[in-house]
């Protein structure tokens, strides 16, 4: 049985909030009803333990709602076929008692291409970092790739390819503003490092209607972290100047700020050259 790919009536109401819609493939690929038995779990899957009750809940959802994500397949011999991805799916979906699942079969050399196609993609210059994103989930989803084999496919560092992977999970205004330029990768960063969505949307806004730089966005969760829900004392806590700092800055005749970290902070002294340094440290020693 074929099923071309489309979103019927109600569909999208039982798609989670969260799930990105960009991580389904091509609108041209075709979904095949296969037999459960049929399918084999991948030899080369480096994940080999799944929690039992993460599978449980799993299964609880399907026999609700049915296998709303097809699973990637590609043939082992003319009635079989190799899981390339969505183990954890069909795994549940045994568990819940389906005879059938719905499936997308990919050939080998088409998967080869796909692979290479989206890795060439994640490497252009002009790229965005939600783009980007997006290819890195799609090599994790789709080809059960680790971080660390991702990164050794682009040639990037183990961490970019974690933080670029996470800019997935920002909120949808988030991610609007990242792909339209209003806020940067270090703006969209700071707004991932608060998982109270009403906190992140007044971040999202401070940065896009206030001109916030990352620095000072940085200094907002800082606050927040050492104040958990006062907003207001988190704002404060992104001034970089007060009444003390103002008259040091007079006295050294530079500017003087404050950096405030989880704990403490850093006062910051600007200098212009070495002679600038000198002068100041000068008027350092004088004082002690």
């Amino acid at each position: 049985m074929k099923v071309k790919i489309g979103l019927g009536r109600g569909f999208e109401s039982l798609i989670p909030s969260d799930f990105n819609k960009d991580l389904l493939l091509s609108q041209n690929d075709v979904i095949r009803n296969l037999d459960i038995k049929s399918l084999k779990p991948n030899p080369n899957q480096p994940r080999k333990k799944f929690d039992q009750n993460s599978l449980d809940e799993l299964a609880s959802s399907i026999q609700k709602y049915g296998v709303i994500q097809p699973i990637l397949v590609t043939p082992k011999d003319k009635n079989s076929y190799y899981i390339v991805a969505g183990e954890r799916r069909w795994r549940a979906s045994i568990i819940a008692g389906l005879k059938i699942i719905p499936a997308i079969i990919k050939h080998r050399k088409e998967l080869e291409q796909l692979e290479v196609a989206i890795i060439e993609n994640v490497q252009r210059v002009n790229l965005s970092p939600m783009e980007q994103s997006i290819s890195i989930a799609k090599l994790k989803q789709q080809f059960n790739l680790t971080f660390e084999e991702i990164a050794q496919k682009l040639g990037k560092a183990n961490t970019t390819i974690i933080n670029t992977y996470r800019l997935i999970n920002l909120p949808e205004m988030a991610k609007k503003a990242l792909i339209d330029n209003k806020i940067t990768e270090g703006h969209a960063r700071q707004i991932l490092a608060i998982k109270d969505p009403g906190k992140q949307h007044y971040l999202l806004n401070s940065i896009i209607k206030n001109g916030w730089t990352v620095r000072k966005a940085e200094q907002f969760v800082i606050g927040l972290k050492s104040s958990p829900g006062e907003v207001s004392k988190a704002k404060a806590h992104t001034n970089i100047e007060n009444k003390k700092t103002k008259l040091l800055s007079k006295k050294l005749s530079t500017r003087v700020s404050i950096r405030r970290m989880a704990h403490g902070g850093k006062l910051e002294i600007n200098f212009f050259n070495e002679d600038d340094l000198d002068r100041i440290l000068k008027l350092f020693i004088e004082v002690v």
